[in-house]
């Protein structure tokens, strides 16, 4: 299993940014290089929505519609920490925001509440309130 642990989240007025960080850990006979990172998010009352994630294997990387151009995720090895820049933020995402490990990309950002992920975080909140 991976254990994540997410870090960052708070109020921000509308236009504002945030820098969400997930550091993560992998247990025994885990290792970390074979999985990737990535976030969703879940509003109060809708769907678990794949936000952006970022390989393992070759680092590529993924964005949901709704963020791009506005969201920036990245990853520093040496500290096995996974980032989500937010920027120009809106109302809409208001969530909380989870970070999460699988295998591929494409099954975080498929991600819903009855198609879970291998692993996530207990979430940290972002809202975006004037």
């Amino acid at each position: 299993q991976v254990q994540l642990v997410e870090s960052g989240g708070g109020l921000v007025q509308p236009g504002g940014s945030l820098r969400l960080s997930c550091a993560a850990s992998a247990a025994s006979g885990f290792t970390l290089v074979y999985y990737a990172i990535g976030w969703f998010r879940q509003a109060p009352g809708k769907e678990r929505e794949g936000v952006a994630c970022i390989s393992s294997s070759d680092g590529s990387i993924v964005y949901a519609d709704s963020v791009k151009g506005r969201f920036t995720i990245s990853r520093d090895n040496a500290k096995s920490t996974v980032y989500l820049q937010m920027n120009s933020l809106k109302p809409e995402d208001t969530a909380i925001y989870y970070c999460a490990a699988d295998l591929r990309c494409l099954f975080i950002m498929a991600v819903t509440t009855t198609n879970p992920v291998d692993s996530w975080g207990q979430g940290t909140q972002v809202t975006v309130s004037s």
